[in-house]
This record gives C-alpha cells, sequence and structure tokens, in this order.
C-alpha cells in the first residue's frame, strides 16, 4: 500500500474514533500569569521510559533550556527572544545538562507514522531554546523501528499523551529528578505532524483537563470527538499542495475548533517540507509556532499581537484567523 493510501486509511478510521484520551488527574487552579522570557537558552536533552514494565512502554525523549555557556544578551523588552547559537539543525543540544533556573511550561510533541522524535528535532530544540520544555513520545507501533507497525495503533495514541502528562505531573514531586521542580505542568500545550497532529487533535475530548491550554496541529485536522471542550486556541499547519492529507482536512477541524483558532497554509507546499531548515516557509512556521506557544503558555499578549507580522511572507504564506483576542 503506497503511503498516500495508507494514510487515507488512516485519516479514515481516526475519524470514526479515537481510543479514550482525557487525564485521570485533578485539574489544577487556574495558574497564575507568567512573563515569557526576554532571552534565549541553550539546550539540553534526556530520555525516559514511561511505564517500562506495562503493556505500552513508552520512550520519550526530552528537550529542555540550559544555561548557556557563555552569556547571552537579553532580548529587548518589546520583541521577541534573539536566536540562540545554532548549527544548521538547531540550537547545539548538550545531553544530561542542568536544567536552566525557572519553571518551564511544557509541550508535548507527537511524531508522524514511521517516524522518531529527533527528526523533529530542528523545531522542538528551537522551542526549547526559547522557553519550554519539550517532551516527546515514541509510540510504540507507529515509529520509524517499530516491528509489529499498525498505523490504526494512532487511536491509541492520544491516550498515551496523556500518561506522558501524568508522569510528568507525579515527576514534578520527585526530589531526586532533575526535572523537579523545573517543569510548570498548569501550562501545557500539544503539538503533532501529521499522524502526530491526529494525535493531538485526540487529546482534545470532552471534559480534559484544562492543565492542556492549547494545541498545534501540523498536516493533520480532527478526529471524531475532539475540540469539543473546555475551549482551547488552537493553530493548524498545512501544506495547500499535500498530497497525503489534504489541506480540506485541516480546514475541516480549524471549521470544527472552539474557540480562538489560526490556520496558516503553505500554498504550493507539500506534507513537511516547510519544517525543514532553509526550505521556504519555515522561518514564518518557527516564527508563528513559537509566538502561539508564548501567548497561550506565557499569557505573552505581544506574543499574540506578532502572529500576523510572524506569518506573512507573499507568496509563501497566509494567515486565517478567528475569534483571536485583540
Amino acid at each position: 500500500m503506497g503511503v498516500q493510501r495508507l494514510v487515507a486509511a488512516l485519516v479514515t478510521a481516526l475519524l470514526a474514533g479515537c481510543g479514550p484520551a482525557t487525564a485521570a488527574t485533578v485539574d489544577p487552579a487556574p495558574p497564575a500569569p507568567r512573563h515569557a522570557p526576554q532571552r534565549t537558552y541553550a539546550v539540553g536533552v534526556r530520555q525516559f521510559v514511561v511505564d517500562p514494565g506495562g503493556p505500552r512502554p513508552l520512550p520519550v525523549t526530552v528537550w529542555y533550556p540550559v544555561e548557556p555557556t557563555t552569556p547571552a544578551t537579553p532580548a529587548a523588552p518589546s520583541g521577541p527572544p534573539t536566536a540562540p547559537a545554532t548549527t544548521s539543525a538547531g540550537p547545539v543540544v548538550r545531553p544530561g545538562a542542568p536544567v536552566a533556573a525557572g519553571r518551564f511550561p511544557v509541550v508535548i510533541y507527537s511524531h508522524g507514522l514511521r517516524s522518531l522524535p529527533e527528526l523533529h528535532a530542528p523545531l522542538t530544540t528551537r522551542w526549547a531554546a526559547t522557553g519550554f520544555v519539550v517532551a516527546a513520545p515514541t509510540f510504540p507501533r507507529t515509529n520509524l523501528r517499530a516491528r509489529d507497525f499498525t498505523r490504526v495503533d494512532v487511536r491509541n495514541q492520544p491516550a498515551d499523551g496523556w500518561r506522558l502528562i501524568r508522569h510528568l505531573v507525579r515527576l514534578t514531586t520527585r526530589p531526586d529528578d532533575p526535572l523537579a521542580g523545573h517543569l510548570d505542568v498548569t501550562r501545557i500545550a500539544a503539538a503533532g505532524h501529521s499522524a502526530g497532529g491526529f494525535t493531538t487533535a485526540g487529546m482534545f475530548t470532552s471534559g480534559h483537563s484544562t492543565r492542556l491550554r492549547s494545541g498545534i496541529v501540523i498536516a493533520a485536522g480532527g478526529v471524531a470527538g475532539s475540540f469539543a471542550g473546555p475551549v482551547a486556541p488552537l493553530l493548524f499547519v498545512h501544506g495547500g499542495a499535500d498530497p497525503i492529507v489534504p489541506e480540506s482536512v485541516g480546514r475541516a477541524g480549524y471549521a470544527r475548533a472552539l474557540g480562538p483558532a489560526a490556520f496558516l497554509s503553505l500554498p504550493g507546499q507539500g506534507h513537511g517540507e516547510y519544517l525543514t531548515p532553509g526550505r521556504p516557509g519555515f522561518a514564518q512556521v518557527l516564527a508563528t509556532t513559537t509566538d502561539f506557544l508564548r501567548w497561550t503558555l506565557y499569557d505573552d499578549p505581544a506574543a499574540l499581537h506578532r502572529l500576523p507580522t510572524d506569518a506573512a511572507l507573499s507568496g509563501v504564506t497566509t494567515l486565517t484567523t478567528r475569534a483571536l483576542p485583540r
């Protein structure tokens, strides 16, 4: 079966229904206002496994802010953080480096079919450099190295995402864990590409925990029961000529979304080349997604107001919005 037919079958299955996705944790009290960092960080990385002895062990890669080896120059208060020192693949990553001082919002990032978290590092490490902890699970039966690859297992992945959230909530109470005290688990976003985008949508079912404050759906759309509330801002990113998941699928998800929503279209582009540094649209996708996270997880009004400018590149990107605050 070709890739296009494989994903088409997946979309049909997902639109028919997903497994349970809501968290079993008690919702926290509304978080106090935060100030988005006006600087950039170096990036650390670590790995662990959620439920290693269970029926669905979940390896997780975590990218997180660390202090740079040389002092950073703060950005101007009115603008976003300046770009960190990078290689062509993104910020320089320091495995096991100590976490920077502070508490950081969390982004759960879901990969697509036959992919891996590290293949999305050009985006996820750049998010981490601007003040987010990005936790990316390797899904048991849809990852690149899965021995029993099964595309319809995507139905179970929203519940995996919530398992990871519950694990992170518990982790914050463990004084011996390096991330303890550094995770703001009252401010979580979900994001993902392709099947990971459908996974993300599936985490926003009716009654989901208010810990989950926003979502980014890339090259995907909604699933049965998604976007039912509580209301959370959503950003959709889609190539206008995507041959795998047509843009109309993303547009339909955008139309179903409750509350604030935005749709970043890349006319003429396919299933994800705009996620590659140096390719047309990457800079706009990075700026738009970063400021969307800064707005929704740090309550940064300046980031919200930058979104139209972030996304503006004539002939390459277009941005549609609905019900965004002014």
